[in-house]
């Protein structure tokens, strides 16, 4: 096979004496054995996207390896000795468990180090929202967490977050990213300064589960917590050193933890993906808990920022919940305990994402609070959270099984959300209903909004290339009729505009510009497509909502939504 000259270019700047005789010696035995996977592992550099950057470890530039995290730390470090000239900057890292992690979050740390940065290393792996938490609680200037969140094993990640415990955001992005771009790998500095770094672990971890003890309790009495059984599964990630923890602390006693997958481990031996979105993730919880009789189930991603939840039916039966609806199940017992306190004067807001359910604005209106709408990803929130330091934040999510409750935490957060799911099951089944029922309630009050996901998978070279060009076409030629419904309106947030499809006028959104494009329809109805940031995917997400008069035809009305959207899927050829 033939190597493109652009891409043998790149190739050849590895294979010089600031490389390392392995990484050396790997791109050899590439070229000679492998030269497609060296293409891919070449053509390109890996990007930041909506979750930091994210990719398959091995070497070359479109590769997670010491060298580009390398790079991407001396850059930040860089960038921290210009923002902030006159002070000696400060870092915390964190690592999840995947291979390579620990090692990895050691290169991150003498590169700082190197550069004149003070660390705070995590001694073992933690979870992301404690990463987030300690920026703030030690007073650093950055964090970083390495982690590729739910991806397969062969994935490894590196997040950014800023002075505020949120992911970076514009302008300092930007601004990082332009200076790790001018850089050459012969720039980076590999020397520890080992004076410079120092170990953490159980001080912060205390001061954090104190936290999310008192920011995830929404008033449950003992005797409902006494009440209720919880099955937990850690899909052998980082929350084992977190959330049995805090919810011992919290006063849950009937905790049941999957023990086959309780053990940190990269490989994820149990599971095809270890993503509480994916049904099969939780096949072992659900199986331990119809053993043990629970009333809820929680299974939560590798680095413990996403979370899966599965309640009792009212058939009794398990049921997994998505993650619009543990949201809105979350927000309003946040706003009732809120409500209750006298704590809303008009000047609270919750937030959520484009491609979220539109029922969280209805909810937030019924309490008399603001609904803010940002881009995917959770860094987005966070920024709000800094951008209206006049409001209060009550607590916010995405549909991809992320909640962040309160602005103690700036990133999604599993830890606290558990325990708030917990809560909010002891609190209805000691008043006689349950979780899943007063879902419904909620259902009947604002309306019955159905959501529901297609991600294609397009990997390599040729698959980011059909993915821009799916775009592309939705762009050229978009939809004018789903599902028998004329699209009376069509966002394009890469434009940022908004286009009135009867009048044709075109007015401006004001969001941040992103790679995203939703239709409305005239029944209500809303498709939204989205190149993932962080995966070879393209994302549909299709919501659909009709009244629901009472609790009875709960199950009538789902169906009838249910057929509904996979129609509307059937209709663009996604399933």
């Amino acid at each position: 096979m033939h190597i493109e000259p652009k891409i043998l270019d790149r190739i050849n700047a590895w294979l010089t004496p600031s490389f390392d005789e392995e990484t050396q010696a790997t791109i050899k035995d590439s070229i000679a054995n492998n030269p497609k996977d060296i293409q891919e592992s070449f053509y390109k550099d890996l990007e930041f996207g909506t979750g930091g950057m994210r990719g398959i470890m091995g070497v070359g530039t479109n590769r997670i390896n010491k060298y580009t995290l390398g790079k991407s730390t001396q850059g930040l470090s860089d960038y921290l000795h210009k923002q902030f000239p006159n002070e000696t900057p400060k870092a915390v890292i964190a690592y999840d468990c995947r291979h390579n992690s620990k090692t990895l979050a050691k290169v991150v740390a003498d590169v700082f180090s190197a550069n004149g940065i003070e660390v705070f290393l995590f001694e073992d792996l933690r979870a992301t929202p404690e990463l987030s938490f300690a920026v703030k609680h030690l007073n650093c200037h950055c964090g970083i967490v390495l982690t590729a969140s739910h991806n397969p094993p062969e994935y490894n990640g590196y997040k950014v977050y800023w002075q505020d415990g949120g992911q970076l955001v514009p302008p300092h992005d930007g601004a990082v990213i332009s200076l790790i771009n001018d850089l050459d790998y012969a720039n980076i500095k590999f020397e520890a300064n080992n004076d410079l770094i120092k170990y953490i672990g159980k001080d912060v971890d205390d001061v954090f589960i104190d936290a999310s003890v008192k920011n995830g309790s929404v008033g449950a009495t003992q005797n409902a917590k006494d009440d209720l059984t919880i099955v937990f599964t850690s899909l052998h990630g980082t929350s084992i050193t977190a959330v049995p923890e805090t919810l011992k602390r919290a006063g849950y006693k009937n905790v049941h933890i999957v023990a086959e997958q309780e053990k940190p481990d990269g490989g994820f031996p149990t599971v095809k993906s270890p993503n509480p979105e994916e049904p099969a993730a939780l096949k072992m919880a659900l199986e331990l808990a119809d053993k043990v009789n629970a009333d809820i189930v929680i299974g939560t991603d590798p680095d413990c920022d996403r979370l899966g939840v599965a309640v009792r039916n009212n058939d009794g039966e398990l049921q997994l919940l998505n993650g619009n609806q543990t949201m809105l199940m979350m927000t309003d017992f946040l706003l009732k305990q809120w409500k209750a306190e006298g704590k809303i004067k008009g000047k609270e807001f919750i937030a959520s994402t484009i491609v979220s359910t539109p029922m969280l604005t209805k909810l937030a209106e019924s309490y008399g609070v603001e609904s803010k709408i940002v881009l995917t990803g959770f860094k987005w929130i966070a920024k709000l959270i800094k951008d209206f330091p006049e409001l209060d934040f009550v607590g916010g999510g995405e549909e991809s099984f992320g909640y962040m409750v309160g602005d103690f935490v700036r990133d999604k957060d599993a830890v606290t959300s558990t325990l708030l799911a917990c809560e909010i099951a002891a609190i209805t089944k000691a008043n006689g209903s349950s979780f899943f029922n007063e879902l419904i309630k909620l259902y009947t009050e604002h309306g019955f909004y159905k959501e529901k996901l297609v991600s294609l998978t397009k990997k390599g070279i040729e698959g980011a290339e059909e993915i821009k060009q799916m775009m592309t076409d939705a762009r050229q030629n978009p939809l004018k009729v789903v599902n028998g419904s004329a699209v009376v309106k069509i966002e394009d947030y890469e434009s940022a505009t908004s286009k009135d499809m009867a009048s044709g006028k075109i007015t401006t959104l004001d969001i941040p510009k992103s790679n995203v494009i939703i239709y409305y329809t005239e029944d209500g109805s809303q498709v939204a497509l989205r190149p993932s940031g962080t995966e070879p995917k393209i994302k549909f997400y299709v919501s659909v909502n009709s009244a629901l008069d009472t609790i009875e035809n709960f199950k009538t009305t789902e169906t009838a939504l249910d057929t509904k959207a996979e129609t509307i899927l059937k209709d663009m050829n996604l399933i």
